[in-house]
This record gives C-alpha cells, structure tokens and sequence, in this order.
C-alpha cells in the first residue's frame, strides 16, 4: 500500500480515535471542561493523532515487530489524549 493512502487512514483513525475519546471525557470529567467541548475535541484529537504518527513511525525504527506496532496504534493514542484531557483540567485547577 502506498505511504501516503497509510497516512491519511492513519490520520483518519486516530481522529476518530480522538472524538471518541473528547466523548468520552465529558462523561469522565462532567461539568469540568476548562477549554470547552470543542477544546476537548480538539485536544483530544491533535495528541491521538501526534501519538498514532510516533508509534507508526518510531517503533519500526526502533526495529520492533509489525504487530508491536499495532498495539501501540491501539493502546496509546486513546490513553495519550486522556492524559493530555487530565492533564489540561489539573493545569486548570
């Protein structure tokens, strides 16, 4: 498959990945929202995405098997926007 249809799939997953996760937090963090919903979204979605590019490139680089990469893609991006959400409601307080 070509790079560039890889990055843009890519691009597109974690943005999903980040909406979920933007959902997700106002059901963690109810009436705490220091940036707003959008703000969430948007926090959300930029740390999934930045994550989801580090682990598709880092992690062959650093010469670990196809499938490592793909539990990162799985289970970082998703525990890297909540802790950027988190983290952005501790710097708040």
């Amino acid at each position: 498959m070509n790079i560039i249809i890889q990055i843009i799939i890519l691009i597109a997953a974690m943005a999903v990945v980040g909406l979920a996760i933007g959902a997700l937090a106002g059901v963690i963090w109810k009436d705490n929202r220091p940036l707003g919903v959008s703000g969430d979204y948007i926090a959300s979605i930029l740390s999934a995405i930045l994550m989801g590019f580090v682990d598709w490139f880092l992690i062959p680089a650093m010469g670990f098997s196809q499938t490592i990469r793909w539990v990162g893609i799985v289970l970082e991006p998703p525990a890297t926007a909540l802790i950027v959400l988190w983290l952005i409601r501790k710097a708040r307080e």
